[in-house]
């Protein structure tokens, strides 16, 4: 991973086999980022999307396997527990242009990842919701 910042935007590039997530709040923690929006497009060769069932309070996952295209990637970057909070969500396209989407656990980069987050003033941490079963937005 390489970046660098321009007033309240960092580009970064993530490089083949680097995994997004962890690389993002190694960043985060890195830079002390605890509010910003993420925008990226790039490739993956694998990862793991969720769709969350409110009912179960658990996210349904879909393993990906093989080279797609990032069409978007986009979300945020908040605080709980007093450490950087990544929440992601993504839309890929495979070989034959068929889409799997959702919400980001894990993304390993396929080819390239082209980032850019920006950071926002002030501060906003997350606390857990029970009846949801999330963690949302604290202001």
């Amino acid at each position: 991973m390489e970046y660098k910042r321009f007033n309240d935007t960092y580009m970064v590039r993530f490089d083949l086999n680097e995994e997004i997530m962890q690389g993002l709040l190694s960043l985060c923690e890195k830079e002390n980022l605890h509010l910003a929006e993420v925008n990226a497009i790039g490739a993956i060769n694998r990862g793991t999307v969720g769709v969350y069932d409110l009912e179960k309070q658990a996210y349904r996952q879909e393993d990906l396997e093989g080279f797609m295209e990032i069409t978007s990637l986009s979300g945020n970057v908040t605080a709980l527990n007093g450490k950087p909070y990544a929440h992601l969500h993504a839309v890929m396209a495979d070989q034959n242009h068929t889409v799997h989407a959702g919400h980001v656990i894990s993304l390993t980069v396929g080819a390239t990842c082209e980032m850019f987050i920006r950071v926002l003033d002030g501060s906003v941490t997350r606390e857990r919701n029970e009846e949801l079963g999330i963690n949302l937005w604290k202001f």
